[in-house]
C-alpha cells in the first residue's frame, strides 16, 4: 500500500485541495449526507460500507472510491472500525 505522503501528492496532482485522515469508531454508521465537494478516499484499515442510491459497495483496506459533488451517501463501518485517508476538491 502507498504512504500518506504518496497518496497526498497523487491526489493533490488531481487538483484536490484538502487531504486528511479519517478515524471511525467502531460501529459507526452515518445518515444519507452530501457535501458541497468531491472525494476521493483510500480506506487504510478496518472496513467500510459505502451506500449511493440502491448500491452499497463493501470496502476492505486497499479499496478506493469516490464521491462527487452533492450526490447522497451513507457510510458503515465495521467492528474493529476504520481509517480513511480523504482528499477533497471543493
Amino acid at each position: 500500500m502507498i504512504s500518506f505522503q504518496e497518496f497526498e501528492a497523487q491526489a493533490r496532482a488531481r487538483g484536490f485541495d484538502e487531504i486528511l485522515e479519517r478515524r471511525w469508531p467502531p460501529g459507526t454508521q452515518t445518515r444519507p449526507h452530501a457535501h458541497p465537494f468531491a472525494v476521493e478516499g483510500l480506506l487504510v484499515g478496518g472496513a467500510m460500507w459505502l451506500t449511493s442510491g440502491s448500491e452499497t459497495r463493501q470496502l476492505q483496506p486497499g479499496d478506493r472510491f469516490e464521491v462527487a459533488a452533492d450526490v447522497s451517501h451513507a457510510e458503515r463501518y465495521g467492528s474493529e472500525g476504520a481509517v480513511v485517508w480523504v482528499a477533497r476538491r471543493r
